[in-house]
């Protein structure tokens, strides 16, 4: 089952049936301590992105806040987001039989950061018009994806790709591949995954960028309120 890599996504009928119970993961974030399932604090917002590998996905992220109180960044997890499979493992993900994403959970305070901050970071930390791969990672487990909670940040996001791509076409690039959709269940992977770089500094990551700038501004309001 886990002898070769999709670049499919299963059908419903396809996908492995995966538990009823979570999967175990750590209590509080390597980095930062706080606590990585929450209770965040009220006002705080939540992004979800699916760019490659998560394990460097996420430091991309957390380094925003790396040090800095006022950064805005809260805390960041990785997970499964965009598939079928219920409380999945990270074997079954990489089989290409739970049509789940590697992602990226950030937690956020948007009077300090904005959504669009996180969106520049995201579209400059890949090469979005791969399809079903990031470099030399192949699967439907590494497609680049937004997903969103709220219309706010579904507009913001479209906006983003739409600017983003001009650009990359400007240097030849093809057609950006990112799925922009709302954000469905999360599920939260192994405790050995969540701030893996952090853990081990000198880990594989596989991420990298365009070197082409997003014109992204700042200033972006949502709605989404985190849980």
């Amino acid at each position: 089952m886990f002898g070769f890599k999709k670049v499919s996504l299963p059908s419903k009928d396809q996908a492995l049936p995966g538990r009823a119970t979570e999967i175990r993961t750590a209590a509080a974030h390597f980095v930062n301590g706080r606590a990585l399932k929450g209770p965040y604090p009220q006002g705080f917002e939540k992004a979800l992105f699916g760019f490659g590998c998560f394990w460097g996905a996420e430091r991309k992220f957390w380094e925003l806040g790396k040090g800095l109180e006022e950064s805005g960044i809260h805390v960041t997890a990785v997970g499964y987001a965009g598939g079928v499979t219920p409380n999945p493992t990270y074997e079954e993900v990489c089989s290409g039989r739970t049509g789940h994403n590697e992602v990226v959970l950030v937690v956020y305070d948007p009077t300090k950061i904005t959504y669009e901050q996180l969106l520049k970071t995201f579209w400059e930390s890949h090469d979005p018009t791969q399809g079903m791969r990031q470099g030399n990672d192949v699967g439907t487990q590494y497609r680049s994806g937004i997903y969103t909670f709220s219309a706010g940040q579904k507009a913001a996001a479209e906006a983003s790709k739409a600017m983003y791509e001009k650009e990359l076409k400007a240097k030849r690039y093809g057609a950006i591949t990112t799925e922009i959709v709302d954000a469905g269940e999360f599920y939260f992977a192994e405790d050995y995954h969540q701030q893996y770089l952090a853990k081990n500094p000198f880990g594989y990551c596989g991420l990298g960028g365009t070197g082409v700038s997003c014109p992204i501004g700042t200033g972006v309001k949502t709605a989404a309120t985190a849980e």
